[in-house]
C-alpha cells in the first residue's frame, strides 16, 4: 500500500503542471488582460491601480484627447491606448509582472506556488491567501451540508429502490427525485427567495451572509442556530437536483449484487433479507458510492456554488473566482486553480484508499498506476 501511496504522489506533480500548464496558455491568449482592463477604466482622474503606478513616479495619462507622441509598437499591443504614455504603460506591464516573457513568467509562478506563495491580489491589493481563507468558510459549508445530507437520503433511499424495485414506490420515488434533478438549483433557489425569504409570501429566512450581525453576542446554543438559519435555504436549493444521480446509482448498485450467486447461495443457506442485504451485499454495492465522496466534496467546493451565493449573498470562493475572472485577476485565478487542482488530486487518491476500507481484500500492490 505505501509503494501504492507514493506512486500516486509522484504522479501529482507532473498532473498538476501539466494542468497550470494548459490553463496559463489558454489564457495567454484570451483577449482583455489586467493592464488592458485598467486602460479601460481610465477616465482621466485613474483608479486606486492607476494611482499607485503614478505614485511610483509614472507619467500617466497626457489628455483624454490627446495623442501619445512617439506611439511605440509595445503601446499600439493595447487597444484604447492612445493618449497613454509609452512610460506609463511599460510601469503598468512592470506592476503586473508583463515585462517578463510568458515562459518566464510561468516558471516563476509555479516556483512561488511550490511554497504556497500565491501573491497578491492585482485589484484587491490583499494576499490571495488571505482572501481564500475569508471566502473559505462560505464554500466550505455549502460543500460539507449539501454533500452529507445528498449521502444520507441518497444511500437508504437507493437501497429501498432496490429492494422494492418495479413497484409502486420505486416508481413515485423515480419521479420525484428526477423533477428534483430537472430543476436548476438557481431556479429553485430564486423560488425559495420568493415564498420563504420576504420575496412575495413568508419572510422566516435570512437572505444575507453566513451569520447576523449580532453573532459574536450571541450564546453556543444561538450562534448554531443562527448558522444554520442563515445556511437552509442555501443548502436546500443545492441539494434538491443532487439526490437523483447517488439515488439511482445506489440502486443500480445493489441491483447489480442482489443477482450475484453469493447472495443467492446466503439466501438459500436461510439468512434474513436484512442479514444479506447489510451483511453481504451492502460492502459490495457501496465501493462506488463512498469512494467517490471526497471528490464529490470537492466538486460541490469548486464548481456550481456560484450562482447560489450571488442569489443569497454569500462571499464564498465561487464569487471570488467569478470576479477575479471577470477582472482577469490572475494571482486569484491560477492561485485557486493551483489549490483545488492539488485538493482534487489528493482527494482522487483519498477516494481510491476508501475503497480498502470498505472492502479490505482489495489490494493496491499490485495494480500499476
Amino acid at each position: 500500500m505505501l509503494a501504492y501511496i507514493v506512486r500516486r504522489l509522484a504522479l501529482i506533480v507532473p498532473t498538476l503542471f501539466g494542468i497550470m500548464l494548459i490553463n496559463f496558455a489558454v489564457i495567454q491568449m484570451a483577449p482583455g488582460g489586467p493592464v488592458e482592463q485598467i486602460i479601460g477604466q481610465l477616465t482621466g482622474e485613474g483608479s486606486a491601480i492607476v494611482e499607485r503606478v503614478t505614485r511610483g513616479g509614472g507619467e500617466g495619462v497626457q489628455g483624454q484627447g490627446g495623442q501619445a507622441s512617439g506611439q511605440t509598437q509595445g503601446e499600439q499591443r493595447y487597444r484604447g491606448a492612445q493618449g497613454l504614455s509609452p512610460e506609463f504603460i511599460a510601469e503598468l506591464e512592470q506592476m503586473f509582472g508583463f515585462d517578463k516573457p510568458a515562459h518566464e513568467r510561468f516558471f516563476i509562478m509555479m516556483r512561488n506556488y511550490l511554497v504556497f506563495d500565491f501573491g497578491e491580489s492585482f485589484f484587491r491589493d490583499r494576499k490571495v491567501v488571505d482572501l481564500v481563507v475569508e471566502k473559505l468558510p462560505v464554500s466550505l459549508s455549502l460543500g460539507l451540508w449539501s454533500t452529507l445530507i445528498v449521502y444520507l437520503v441518497s444511500i437508504p433511499l437507493g437501497i429501498a429502490k432496490a429492494v422494492r424495485d418495479g413497484d409502486r414506490f420505486d416508481v413515485w420515488t423515480s419521479a420525484v427525485v428526477i423533477v428534483g434533478y430537472a430543476i436548476p438549483s438557481f431556479i429553485f433557489a430564486v423560488l425559495l427567495v420568493i415564498v420563504f425569504a420576504g420575496g412575495s409570501y413568508l419572510d422566516w429566512f435570512p437572505l444575507r451572509g453566513l451569520v447576523s450581525d449580532n453573532f459574536d453576542s450571541l450564546s453556543l446554543t444561538g450562534k448554531i442556530a443562527d448558522y444554520f438559519w442563515h445556511m437552509t435555504l442555501p443548502i436546500v436549493a443545492m441539494v434538491v437536483g443532487g439526490f437523483a444521480g447517488l439515488t439511482m446509482l445506489t440502486k443500480n448498485s445493489f441491483l447489480d449484487q442482489i443477482g450475484q450467486q453469493y447472495v443467492i447461495t446466503a439466501k438459500a443457506k436461510g439468512l434474513t433479507q436484512n442479514r444479506v442485504l447489510y451483511g453481504h451485499v451492502f460492502r459490495n454495492a457501496m465501493l462506488i458510492v463512498i469512494a467517490a465522496f471526497p471528490g464529490a466534496f470537492v466538486s460541490v467546493i469548486f464548481t456550481g456554488v456560484l450562482l447560489i451565493e450571488v442569489i443569497f449573498s454569500l462571499d464564498g470562493l465561487g464569487l471570488l473566482g467569478f470576479e477575479a475572472a471577470f477582472n482577469r485577476d490572475y494571482p486569484i485565478m491560477f492561485g485557486t486553480l493551483y489549490f483545488f487542482s492539488l485538493l482534487g488530486l489528493l482527494m482522487n487518491l483519498v477516494g481510491d484508499l476508501m475503497y480498502t476500507v470498505v472492502d479490505p481484500r482489495i489490494d493496491f500492490e499490485s495494480r500499476e498506476v
